[in-house]
């Protein structure tokens, strides 16, 4: 499936070692003017439990006062690649939509282990077919010691500081949760990227 203005952020998983993830903030302002779909982290990790666990970060930077920033036009996409040939061997698509009241919920679709569509609230933990989804706002996970950058411009000197830039800064975060079994099918190496895309 392809969609115009795509994004993505890519990591490699070994399922014998640790959490890998991609960053990319607000860096251009072509990016920075579609915030909703300018993807800011992707991490991906597996656990001792058996859990395959996937998390995108996008809307970077909000305060910690609004709720999720959600658009019923862009499609999120987390892609597994089992074969590693840099196709696609699963696709977990999920979009957000409004009710009457202004509600937001979501729907996932393709989620590996999944007798079907995964449909909830935005904010709650959804539940279904043992697989886990949440959305919502959580602490932007980066430390920037801005002022600390700015005087090693300044004078040449490297200078830190322990000031945290970043500090009440929140950022939106799509996370799933499912079975490695299900998200690897018997691979031990997998591919995983997160794409996002307007219609």
């Amino acid at each position: 499936m392809t969609h115009p203005r795509a994004r993505r952020l890519a990591v490699g998983l070994l399922f014998l070692a640790g959490p890998a993830m991609a960053a990319d903030h607000a860096e251009a302002p072509g990016t920075q003017a579609d915030p909703h779909a300018d993807i800011g982290d992707f991490y991906a990790w597996h656990t001792d439990g058996g859990r395959f666990v996937s998390i995108i970060t996008f809307a970077t930077l909000g305060n910690t006062t609004t709720g999720p920033n959600l658009d019923p036009d862009v499609l999120y996409g987390i892609h597994i690649d089992r074969d590693l040939d840099n196709v696609a061997d699963a696709d977990i698509w999920v979009r957000f939509g409004q009710n009457a009241d202004g509600d937001w919920g979501l729907l996932v679709q393709g989620a590996p282990g999944a007798s079907g569509d995964i449909v909830g609230p935005v904010g709650e933990l959804v539940e279904q077919d043992g697989i886990k989804v949440w959305v919502g706002h959580s602490d932007d996970p980066f430390f920037f010691d801005l002022a600390g950058f700015q005087d090693t411009l300044s004078t040449g000197t490297i200078s830190f500081t322990t000031a945290d830039a970043l500090a009440g800064l929140n950022a939106t975060s799509l996370v799933i949760e499912l079975d490695t079994a299900a998200a690897t099918d018997g691979a031990s190496f997998v591919q995983v990227w997160s794409t996002t895309g307007r219609k």
